[in-house]
């Protein structure tokens, strides 16, 4: 019901945020830098972080050992004034974890996101 009363998620959004979610599951470098606007900013809550497109694309190579053997399922819950929130389960070898996530898609770029974590594990997703 949200998302039908938020409006319907633009194809070109949802196009995006698959193809993002496709590449931080793999740490493509190359795809995520072409996703990423110039000036977009990544805000980590839990962590307290906010970075820039350069400084997201360098922390892949952390983030490349972490994703090892992952998988990653969301699902678009709403899309309001040029924001799109997802709902995405983060399933590692040793855990999963429920994060809320928000997309500013400008054109076919990311130009802002922001994710914060829902709850400790999917069993809700």
């Amino acid at each position: 019901m949200l998302l039908a009363a938020a409006g319907p998620v633009r194809a070109d959004d949802a196009a995006v945020i698959g193809k993002w979610y496709g590449a931080l599951l793999t740490a493509d470098r190359a795809v995520l830098s072409e996703l990423l606007a110039e000036n977009a900013r990544i805000r980590l809550d839990d962590l307290g972080i906010e970075q820039s497109k350069d400084e997201f694309i360098a922390s892949m190579d952390a983030w490349e050992g972490a994703v090892a053997g992952a998988a990653i399922r969301h699902r678009i819950d709403s899309q309001e004034a040029g924001v799109t929130t997802v709902t995405a389960c983060y399933d590692f070898p040793a855990n999963d974890i429920m994060m809320q996530e928000t997309f500013t898609i400008e054109g076919y770029h990311v130009a802002a996101s922001t994710q914060a974590t829902v709850a400790e594990n999917c069993d809700s997703f």
